[in-house]
């Protein structure tokens, strides 16, 4: 009787598929249309595709249809990146009973070995070849919709196979990704607008009006109808609630449980979304009461997370807060900055922050809205990051120059540590600068870093 075979795992298929492109990046759509005809064009047998761009936002936006959605009792598929802890939380599958989960390691190794096979060491990034296993997982488990987030830019995204979504949405768009989407908010704007189709309405959150007329023109060009933020649907807080006002529907719903007034514009321009998902496909039911207990149940880690248990915490004292976020961008930096001088108007601490980016990011313009609100940064690097990231001493100069007290530590448990020697008090502590820090956090939070930083 023949030895059966050890199957490799995830971590070592997804380790070789790197090495079949020189790039980590290379925006193109040929590869990845290839490989799926190859495959019988998965993405053409999904469920009802919502696809979803932008800078900032796109996913929250995506938590909160998923929340709308499953509130309705539909079952979700999605499709998001880059990952915290593990890759799986990229493929999230619609369960039986109506919950969206992290594909699990044998079909995640399934699906890889599958589309390894059929691309038979042809030349292809990673991003586009897992892009493919999603399509292959998605097309063959039953679901109502697919929440699919675009990579990077659009046009040129993996992701933008997909010839006819039900919905298009855009979130807020500022710069960053320069070097790939071009260096001016126009440019940018018009690869993010290429994930419009005609026939599939779009939804525009807030944007700048040089943006907003790169969008519509390409609406007009492809023959996309869109609703757009400020026109066509507004949302706003007012006595404690989300009022969310769209044509001439007047909706009054909770505050989200996301926390930062930017996640006024991110709910509201969901519910906009779900309520144009609704009329198009009036089957999902996405009611008034789904919205609700959308907003009130969405979750989506390291989007000003605060953690309240694990190791990390029990570095500090007990009155002391411990936030988390993967905001990497100068426009992030507003918000955060914003939702900070909000946290304090309703409990005054003295506020520090962790900070670790990658290298390619814009530094100063992240960390200048900061001044004044902190009383000192903490810089570390980032272990394991895809790309070179910020030497902690460098980041440490910027902020400097930026006129904020800036100290370079060598891991974030250094970090902590030195912030739970200063006198004794609650302290509000963030840990910012990049997803891939993040992830890094969350994993010490479950206790399976590595030794050395223990």
């Amino acid at each position: 009787m023949a030895q059966s075979k050890t199957l490799p795992s995830s971590d070592q298929l997804l380790a070789d598929l790197t090495l079949l492109h020189p790039k980590l990046i290379d925006l193109s759509l040929g590869r990845v249309e290839q490989l799926l005809g190859k495959l019988g064009h998965p993405e053409r047998k999904l469920p009802p595709v919502v696809h979803i761009t932008g800078t900032n936002g796109k996913g929250s936006v995506t938590a909160y249809m998923r929340a709308f959605l499953e509130a309705a009792g539909k079952r979700v598929h999605v499709y998001t990146s880059p990952h915290l802890v593990r890759f799986h939380e990229r493929i999230s599958l619609a369960g039986a009973d109506g919950i969206s989960r992290p594909i699990d390691e044998d079909t995640l190794v399934n699906v890889l070995m599958r589309v390894q096979a059929v691309n038979d060491g042809d030349d292809i990034t990673q991003f586009e070849i897992t892009t493919a296993a999603a399509f292959l997982a998605f097309s063959e488990r039953p679901a109502d919709v697919v929440l699919l987030e675009v990579g990077l830019g659009g046009r040129l995204d993996a992701t933008n196979v997909v010839s006819d979504p039900a919905l298009t949405i855009i979130t807020p768009i500022s710069m960053d990704h320069a070097e790939k989407l071009g260096p001016t908010l126009s440019k940018i704007a018009a690869e993010k607008a290429g994930i419009l189709k005609r026939g599939a309405p779009g939804i525009i959150s807030l944007q700048p009006e040089e943006v907003l007329s790169v969008i519509e023109a390409r609406a007009r060009a492809v023959g996309s109808d869109l609703t757009v933020w400020g026109r066509d649907f507004d949302a706003y807080e007012q006595t404690g609630r989300l009022i969310v006002q769209r044509n001439d529907q007047l909706l009054d719903l909770p505050l989200p449980a996301l926390i930062g007034r930017h996640q006024i514009v991110n709910g509201g321009t969901a519910v906009a979304a779900a309520l144009a998902l609704n009329e198009k496909l009036p089957s999902l039911g996405l009611d008034e009461r789904a919205i609700e207990q959308g907003l009130k149940t969405v979750e989506w880690p390291a989007r000003m997370q605060r953690l309240v248990s694990g190791p990390l915490l029990e570095l500090l004292d007990s009155e002391s807060e411990l936030w988390l976020d993967g905001g990497h961008n100068p426009a992030a930096g507003d918000v955060l900055a914003d939702t900070l001088a909000m946290l304090d108007e309703k409990s005054p601490k003295p506020v520090y922050l962790i900070v670790g980016m990658m290298g390619q990011k814009d530094a100063l313009g992240f960390l200048a809205p900061f001044r004044g609100l902190v009383r000192a940064i903490y810089t570390v690097p980032i272990p394991g990051a895809s790309e070179t990231p910020h030497d902690q001493e460098h980041l440490a100069e910027v902020a400097r120059s930026a006129g904020m007290q800036a100290i370079d530590r060598e891991n974030v448990i250094d970090a902590l540590q030195t912030i739970a020697s200063l006198p004794p008090g609650p302290k509000r502590i963030m840990i910012f600068g990049s997803l891939y820090l993040a992830g890094y956090v969350l994993t010490l939070q479950q206790q399976i870093a590595s030794a050395d930083e223990s």
